[in-house]
């Protein structure tokens, strides 16, 4: 084995052009097919982040103004929630799950000498799941049950407020002045800031005792399963129009009426444009893969019709038509194995210094308030992918060998030594 190697080595380097072409061709094809892997990876990954920073079976709803007559009713009815909408949806619509009301209150919250004005949000225990708050060990808990049936006068505090306001102090079991009432703070909520700015949170109940005589309120937010389909959700939405237009008196084909937010229809579609892109850069990969393998193909034919002279004089001396074989199809493994691995490390080394740049970049940033929006984030690709990818151009560089060869074996030595 290692007199075929050398023997190897030493034809490459008789050839050295030859060689050259062969590993260029397949290097390229490996290495395009990488990093156009890791560019539709890093786009879904960055459209991904921003989905998770919510559930994103969310349901959104807002009651609006009425735009056309109903039942003998006029139009430039302005519509609200109550607390009976909550209780429709959650007996009524059958794929709801986690629910919430909202409230919003613009509250002066207070501690020692330190103060801040922030919205105050009246929440039910569900609003922690369906927005993902992040409260860590030992920072305390979110809103339950039992607040919201004794109306606890409670908080949960962004983290950012809870810095502002107690600085170095813990503000676990702490009492804050918000408006003019003392609330007992038992959790911080760590998450990053989206738009809007830092909140409060208090029992969605207690909410609507002190800030919100009227029990009227302007947002529901609910999770579903079973919507699996764009259809489905376009079903789902009329069919939820019906039913709140029966409820709140207005035409369901009367969009401003009530506005409905479907993040999950947002994230089917979404996921049905990356599942086009997912097989436009597979359709990519493959043709530069073929290329690689006609370029391999290629050469090696050159390679074989080269040597035929050769393959005669080895004949004539002995050797058998399967140690010919062998020779060429080593070559034609080595050269693809060594040059796929090349084009393999060279694709996987530039996604992950784009990575590292964006890590690095991102970092460098995190100082700011800002919520941030990614479109490209994580931009590597499974080694599984690049392997197999080197696999199949292996095999071809094989069957790129072994045809030729196959050929050229057949021919008689004295014929084949009259080659030129």
């Amino acid at each position: 084995m290692s007199d075929q190697f050398q023997e190897i080595i030493d034809t490459l380097k008789k050839n050295k052009m030859r060689t050259a072409l062969t590993g260029l061709s397949v290097s390229w094809g490996i290495f395009i097919l990488i990093v156009l892997l890791g560019a539709g990876n890093g786009l879904k990954n960055g459209v991904m982040q921003n989905f998770s920073s919510r559930a994103v079976n969310r349901i959104n709803l807002w009651p609006g103004t009425t735009s056309i007559p109903y039942q003998g009713l006029k139009t430039e009815r302005n519509l609200n929630f109550t607390e009976s909408e909550v209780d429709l949806i959650r007996q009524e619509v059958e794929e709801s799950r986690t629910i919430t009301a909202r409230i919003n209150s613009t509250q002066t919250i207070a501690y020692g000498k330190e103060y801040g004005s922030y919205s105050v949000r009246g929440v039910m225990p569900g609003y922690y799941n369906i927005e993902k708050l992040i409260i860590g060990h030992g920072e305390g808990r979110f809103i339950n049950q039992l607040d919201m049936r004794e109306q606890n006068k409670v908080i949960v505090l962004d983290k950012k407020i809870a810095d502002l306001l107690f600085k170095e102090e813990s503000p676990l079991g702490k009492m804050v002045k918000v408006g003019q009432l003392m609330f007992k703070v038992v959790g911080v909520n760590s998450k990053k800031e989206q738009w809007g700015g830092s909140n409060a949170y208090i029992p969605f109940t207690t909410a609507q005792t002190i800030f919100n005589p009227s029990r009227k309120f302007y947002q529901i937010t609910f999770t579903v399963e079973g919507l699996k389909t764009e259809a489905e959700n376009d079903q789902f939405n009329e069919s939820l129009r019906e039913l709140m237009g029966r409820r709140l008196n207005f035409d369901p084909a009367d969009e401003q009426a009530l506005w409905v937010n479907n993040a999950q229809k947002e994230y089917v579609e979404t996921m049905k444009i990356f599942s086009g892109i997912t097989i436009f850069v597979g359709i990519i990969g493959i043709l530069t893969l073929i290329a690689g393998i006609v370029g391999v193909s290629n050469i090696m034919l050159v390679s074989v019709k080269e040597r035929t002279r050769e393959i005669g004089i080895r004949k004539a001396i002995g050797a058998t038509p399967m140690a010919i074989l062998k020779t060429i199809i080593l070559e034609s493994i080595f050269i693809t194995t060594l040059f796929g691995y090349i084009g393999m490390m060279l694709g996987i080394g530039l996604t992950e210094l784009i990575n590292f740049v964006m890590i690095q970049s991102a970092n460098g940033t995190a100082a700011s308030d800002e919520p941030q929006m990614s479109v490209f984030t994580n931009p590597t690709v499974d080694i599984r992918y690049a392997l197999f990818a080197t696999l199949v151009l292996i095999i071809a560089g094989v069957i790129a060998g072994y045809l030729p060869a196959r050929k050229a074996v057949r021919v008689q030595p004295i014929e084949a030594m009259r080659q030129e």
